[in-house]
């Protein structure tokens, strides 16, 4: 969450051979854990080699060393995107933020299968029902899902109702 990782500190990430993962206080003071994939671990242990850390130092600091700012991190995704827009010009006119990448994740792992519970776990949700706004169906998920059913088997025409069913419906 864009209010989680600004004040990430170098106390709150735990290098594991086996579940490399960061603790986090959420929403409500809530804690949890998120785990790294091995890539991403390694990625933060080459970064913290190559900076001034200590338990209680922020682990993406602001230009003074201080904790970076919500608005410090959307100016940095901000700049990257404008960045990435010379070698995937689709971003062009599109309007991408931390809540976006985030809103992304949780529709690459809807499409690879993940359950949704699990991903409202990975997102920090208490309810299923909080990231099922996240999960609007896409057009590519939406043809997937029609391409799985079948069609009842009748006639293509409009539907007359017979005298008798028109009768009861009068009487209702």
């Amino acid at each position: 969450r864009l209010s989680e990782l600004p004040g990430l500190r170098w106390a709150d990430i735990v290098f594991q051979r086996s579940g490399a993962h960061i603790r986090v206080t959420g929403k409500g003071r809530k804690q949890r854990s998120v785990p790294l994939t091995k890539q991403t671990a390694a990625v933060l242990k080459a970064w913290k080699r190559g900076v001034e850390h200590s338990a209680t130092k922020p682990v993406f600091p602001n230009a003074r060393g201080g904790h970076l700012s919500p608005d410090g991190l959307q100016y940095i995704v901000a700049k990257h995107v404008e960045a990435a827009r010379t070698i995937c010009p689709s971003l062009s006119g599109k309007h991408v933020t931390p809540h976006t990448l985030r809103h992304t994740m949780a529709m690459e792992l809807m499409h690879s299968g993940v359950d949704r519970a699990l991903i409202a776990l990975w997102l920090g949700h208490e309810s299923v029902e909080t990231t099922q706004m996240y999960l609007h169906a896409n057009l590519a998920l939406k043809e997937e899902i029609l391409s799985k059913t079948r069609m009842t088997k009748g006639t293509p025409g409009r539907f007359r109702p017979d005298d008798e069913l028109m009768a009861f419906l009068s009487n209702l």
